[in-house]
């Protein structure tokens, strides 16, 4: 089974840091706005969006890596990773949530 990356990464920004980390890729790193949505900033990331999102209830910074495949279920199982359907809720998308052995969380879901 194929799985390979996605179009998204997420970076999990705790609500006191979420400003300046927005300005940061921004204005240092001079990187493109391409949506802007109340608690999360897309910013163009080569072929991929760079979403720096605003937690509110989140004590430290997560990197979160979105992947692609024809049956998620059957990823799940080649990963050998657990079922995290707490983390977020996945609506209209066809997928689940999981991790990696080092904690980062992986959106695996179909194209």
């Amino acid at each position: 089974m194929e799985i390979k990356p996605g179009k998204n990464i997420a970076i999990k920004v705790p609500l006191h840091k979420w400003a300046s980390t927005v300005a940061f890729y921004r204005d240092r790193v001079g990187l493109k706005v391409k949506k802007e949505l109340t608690n999360s900033v897309g910013f163009v990331f080569g072929d991929m969006t760079l979403w720096i999102d605003r937690v509110e209830r989140q004590s430290q910074v997560d990197v979160w890596l979105e992947l692609f495949t024809e049956d998620p279920d059957r990823a799940l199982e080649q990963l050998g990773s657990p079922r995290r359907d707490e983390l977020e809720p996945l609506d209209e998308v066809n997928g689940l949530w999981t991790s990696d052995p080092a904690g980062v969380v992986l959106l695996v879901r179909n194209e």
